[in-house]
């Protein structure tokens, strides 16, 4: 697509990415520099507390950014002489094109929950000091979202580019439907190999410390080879998410704000829901079908509905499918044989 086409193309709002930035900076100094500064367990009362807040600011945020366009799209003389134009609907259609993308960035962040939960374990990180972990792993996330959007907005003004986006993603969701349940091994992850030889690893943690020096060698501890798995895991996981937001909208801006949103609210996420994450066993098969959804809209359905499938129908289909595979899961559980062997 053409960069004139879109809505909000960077070179004409780059100081609303500046802005939201900016923002985004703001609060995670906030989190760690007043509300986090003494590293301590996550309560379930405090983390169900940062989990309202952390929806109730992407929420809020939804509705500016539609208030912004429902004000703004009227009197702008580029989107004005646009063919067929409709200043009310493109407004709509950014706020619920944000709302659509943060539910499938939110529901695709559920198996980065239990890859959480497994390197905790698997390097005995205690609970006072996982939300260090996850505040540093959220930064890099930042990073690379932001380095894969921008890569995607490009590649995506090219038809054939998103056709392969869109069978990559229809074969990923046949893939994880079908596919055994697989434990996650981090010891035989070759990244960690890695870092294991070119950085010595203290076999105990030394409280906070990603790196400590033992007779004059810097050595680092568990908590940073930690870490380091659970970035590497975000960009797996992203090259499946960005695509799926990008078949939803092929605003980069959108595609932006909704990814890091969800993203800042991945934290209080896993805390409320680290215990609980195994009692959602059929909701891999409702991602499943999401990624298979999106990737048939950028394969077929977009150009079957003339070249935009309506956005308010893929809303209800994603929430509707994410939302079945919730409720089954908890009405049908996972056998405690089952589970139990999962999580060994």
């Amino acid at each position: 697509m053409p960069n004139t086409e879109l809505l909000f193309p960077f070179v004409e709002y780059w100081w609303l990415y500046a802005a939201f930035t900016l923002g985004v900076l703001a609060l995670l100094a906030l989190d760690l520099g007043v509300f986090h500064r003494q590293a301590h367990a996550v309560s379930m009362r405090e983390a169900t507390a940062w989990s309202i807040i952390w929806v109730g600011l992407a929420l809020g945020f939804n509705y500016v950014l539609y208030a912004y366009a429902q004000a703004t799209f009227p009197a702008h003389e580029r989107l004005l002489a646009l063919p067929g134009f409709d200043p009310d609907a493109a407004a709509r259609q950014v706020g619920l094109e944000f709302l659509t993308g943060y539910i499938v960035e939110k529901s695709l962040a559920v198996d980065n929950i239990f890859v959480f939960v497994v390197v905790f374990s698997y390097f005995a990180i205690p609970p006072a000091l996982q939300h260090r972990v996850l505040f540093y792993g959220i930064i890099g996330a930042l990073v690379f979202r932001a380095i894969f959007i921008a890569m995607g907005a490009m590649l995506m003004q090219y038809h054939i580019v998103v056709v392969l986006f869109g069978v990559f993603l229809i074969v990923t969701g046949i893939k994880m439907m079908f596919a055994p349940d697989k434990p996650l091994a981090p010891e035989k992850n070759p990244l960690i190999r890695l870092v294991r030889r070119l950085v010595p690893v203290t076999p105990l943690l030394d409280g906070q410390k990603f790196f400590v020096k033992l007779s004059g060698v810097w050595h680092a501890t568990p908590l940073f080879v930690a870490l380091v798995f659970l970035e590497f895991s975000d960009i797996v996981f992203a090259v499946d998410s960005v695509p799926a937001i990008f078949a939803i909208t092929r605003e980069p801006l959108i595609v932006f704000t909704s990814n890091v949103m969800a993203i800042l609210g991945l934290r209080s996420m896993y805390f409320l829901l680290a215990g609980a994450v195994e009692l959602f066993h059929l909701l891999k098969y409702g991602l499943a079908t999401v990624l298979v959804f999106v990737g048939l809209k950028m394969v077929w359905l977009n150009d079957l509905f003339g070249g935009k499938f309506p956005i308010s129908l893929s809303l209800g289909i994603i929430a509707g499918v994410i939302g079945l595979s919730v409720a089954a899961s908890l009405l049908w559980p996972r056998p405690p044989a089952a589970g139990s062997q999962k999580v060994a």
